[in-house]
């Protein structure tokens, strides 16, 4: 097992971002809308939907809510408007950074994005500049207390390449294709999942300065100001 941290770190400064503007319904919503416009209506059929719904109920948004943004992305309410976009950009001591949102005006996004990065010490970059500094990855976690001496294994064989033990949290990694499978295998070990989702991570984290690492957060938190930014990923070691 792992000892080093990439996703929880991540998952942990965008989780306090989100609570300090209270936006975070905004966001989980567009992202059920996205999935069921590209995949339909039913999480029985749509995987990426059922993570969506599952991630939104996480942090308790209402049923209701989760209802209107599947309908919206199943044909009703104007989803046609709604796409996903991806940004590639670098920042303080070069570091990289993938930067995804979900928006009904493309425009506006790149506006954002742009002033965010200029008044941070970062610059767009063209498209397949950074991407390839990065990997899709299955991540999921689960409390340590839940951990049982042969889930490792039973993991594996589901498809785990990689899992990671802190004090509080198991955090498992797995080809994009293979997390529901892994889902699957701690639900039939009666381990409940705290988060499940499909992300991009770095492939080789690097080391910067205490002082390039705070200019580095201070750019992620402005970039995660903006409001149709879901997601801010970066080549900065944890």
């Amino acid at each position: 097992m792992s000892g080093h941290s990439k996703w929880s770190t991540i998952k942990r400064k965008k989780g306090a971002a989100d609570a300090k503007r209270g936006q975070i319904f905004t966001r989980h919503a567009r992202m059920i809308t996205l999935a069921a416009k590209q995949g339909g209506g039913n999480p029985e059929m749509n995987f990426a939907l059922r993570l969506a719904i599952d991630n939104a109920r996480n942090v308790n948004m209402p049923n209701d809510t989760i209802e209107r943004a599947i309908k919206k992305g199943a044909g009703e309410g104007g989803a046609d408007s709604v796409q996903s976009v991806v940004y590639e950009a670098y920042g303080p001591a070069n570091v990289a950074f993938l930067i995804e949102g979900v928006t009904d005006n493309t425009n506006r996004t790149l506006t954002d994005v742009k002033q965010a990065l200029t008044k941070n010490g970062g610059s767009l970059g063209q498209g397949g500049t950074v991407a390839w500094q990065f990997a899709r990855r299955g991540v999921l976690s689960f409390p340590t207390s839940a951990k049982k001496d042969d889930l490792e294994l039973a993991l594996i064989e589901a498809g785990a390449d990689e899992i990671e033990v802190q004090a509080d949290m198991v955090v498992v990694y797995t080809a994009p294709d293979s997390l529901q499978e892994v889902q699957k295998a701690l639900s039939e070990a009666s381990v409940e999942v705290e988060d499940s989702e499909i992300t991009m991570l770095p492939n080789d984290p690097v080391e910067v300065s205490e002082d390039d690492q705070r200019r580095v957060n201070q750019l992620v938190e402005a970039l995660e100001e903006v409001d149709d930014v879901v997601s801010v990923t970066t080549t900065m070691s944890a």
